[in-house]
């Protein structure tokens, strides 16, 4: 649980906005609700990186969201999050998290040890690739209000059975072993949105 309580502390949501006003700063476009970009505002707080936080919408009835012909040259999915950093945009958390694990190492989200680094990747895509766009807004959305419930506690529910089978064989402290990767950085996201 001192894990949780850590990430929970990265994340950003205490003290959400951390604004730097000069353009050198990264940028990130996010959205308060949004698990993938909670993951990035957890990367970017265990790294230490100053960033100016741009809120974006995923509401089409709300100014400054995601569907905006201005936004779609940030994100070509219109979706959240994107960050803006060292000259580049990247739209996809997971890739992100890689982007800042290789441009700056340390504090370190992948181990060392080849196979604990696959078992955090491995992690990483049951929930990014398994778990988590099954239940994702668009989607529910796209089922209907009726059966939108049933649908994601169903994904949710059969996701973590087998999550939890493999941090069985992998946890410590944390999903593997006793150090932060970014296997927790995208669990507890996840546990949040099971929860609401």
């Amino acid at each position: 649980m001192a894990a949780v309580q850590q990430l929970y502390r990265f994340s950003g949501l205490n003290g959400l906005a951390r604004k730097i006003s000069t353009n050198s700063q990264p940028i990130l476009y996010s959205n308060w609700s949004s698990s993938c970009s909670w993951r990035v505002r957890i990367a970017l707080a265990i790294k230490d990186i100053d960033y100016e936080i741009k809120p974006t919408s995923l509401l089409k009835t709300v100014s400054d969201n995601a569907y905006t012909e201005e936004y779609r040259k940030v994100n070509p999915l219109q979706k959240v999050p994107a960050l803006k950093i060292d000259g580049h945009k990247l739209c996809d958390s997971v890739a992100i998290m890689h982007y800042l694990e290789e441009t700056r190492p340390q504090p370190a989200l992948l181990p060392q040890d080849p196979v604990k680094r696959a078992k955090v990747r491995e992690i990483v895509e049951l929930i990014c690739s398994g778990i988590q766009p099954l239940q994702n807004s668009s989607v529910l959305e796209l089922i209907g209000k009726e059966q939108s419930l049933k649908w994601a506690q169903h994904w949710i529910a059969r996701g973590f059975q087998g999550l939890e089978q493999v941090l069985s064989q992998s946890a410590g402290r944390c999903c593997v072993g006793d150090d932060l990767t970014m296997a927790d950085i995208c669990l507890v996201p996840q546990v949040r949105n099971a929860r609401r």
